[in-house]
């Protein structure tokens, strides 16, 4: 009798462990976080989108149109690091897009995020730095949940392909033949949240490739850079890289509406130029021309810019 209960025992934990096994492997981790701040459609109006994504609290503070709720900002320098998730050979999003993050820290568009603050009063710096990249050969298949986002992310820093850091934030990029099954295209263009991995709280988004839907998450057809998809993709990162930094958490600035920075000034650009190919931009970062989305600037009553 009490051997047949070993036996029991024995076999219901190898088949506990076989469950959990499974669902670590599709990405369904018990730290995937239920919330994310999502960045809606070009024709989306909805300001309120994000209303219900951030915890409730009776604290809040500010008056340039966005509040200070008491939580973390992400202070010093920030790491940008990339997954480059499915097939992207031959694709010159690479080359656009490394030297997008490589750029960014130390520019005027960048320092609109100086404007925000902790609860010591501490600023956010103008400091970003390329932490590196790696990639994913549809680990997950081309239907990816949220679960599965962070799953990628995990597998990165577990097989210590990406270093686990505070201070990054985690961009999953996804090649056109991929869907993020949770609204991709119908309702939003990217996101960003956090979770705990490994013990640590991670910052990550997800940014899909607007080739899969030119007319809701880009705002022209033809990029600055020669790559449609690509060039809507460094908007979005910027939008993602900026939310993160002044609300990593989702309980530090964001409005009464439940919009952060960036998704006050969605969509908007402010005074733009003509490239030789005949798209638009805005900014010139590492020699490259880039048509990015304006920030909130947390000063002076509240505006849209895309300098600071």
């Amino acid at each position: 009798m009490r051997r047949s209960l070993s036996v029991f025992i024995a076999m219901t934990v190898v088949a506990l462990l076989s469950v959990i096994g499974i669902a670590l492997s599709q990405g369904k981790s018990e730290l995937a976080n239920p919330n994310k701040i999502v960045h809606r459609l070009f024709a989306d109006k909805d300001e309120s989108k994000n209303k219900d994504a951030h915890p409730s609290s009776s604290r809040s503070q500010g008056n340039n149109g966005i509040s200070y709720h008491g939580g973390p900002v992400m202070t010093g320098t920030t790491l940008v690091y990339y997954i480059w998730y499915g097939n992207w050979g031959g694709n010159s999003a690479n080359t656009i897009l490394e030297n997008f993050a490589r750029n960014i820290g130390g520019s005027p568009y960048f320092n609109i995020n100086t404007t925000y603050y902790n609860g010591s009063n501490v600023n956010v710096t103008n400091g970003v730095n390329y932490g590196g990249s790696t990639t994913d050969n549809y680990s997950r298949g081309t239907s990816l949940s949220d679960a599965a986002i962070q799953g990628i992310v995990m597998d990165a820093i577990n097989s210590n392909r990406l270093p686990r850091d505070p201070n990054g934030v985690y961009f999953v990029l996804t090649s056109a033949d991929v869907d993020e099954t949770s609204g991709f295209c119908t309702v939003y263009c990217a996101w960003h949240t956090y979770g705990t991995i490994l013990g640590t709280d991670i910052k990550y988004s997800f940014v899909g490739n607007p080739d899969r839907c030119l007319s809701g998450c880009a705002a022209q057809t033809i990029g600055p850079n020669g790559n449609a998809g690509a060039d809507g993709m460094a908007s979005l990162i910027a939008h993602e890289l900026e939310e993160s930094v002044t609300d990593p958490d989702l309980n530090a600035w964001y409005d009464q509406r439940g919009s952060e920075n960036a998704d006050k000034c969605a969509w908007t650009f402010g005074a733009v130029y003509k490239t030789s190919n005949g798209a638009y931009a805005n900014m010139l970062l590492g020699g490259k021309d880039y048509l990015i989305q304006r920030n909130w600037v947390n000063a002076k009553g509240g505006y849209c810019a895309t300098s600071y």
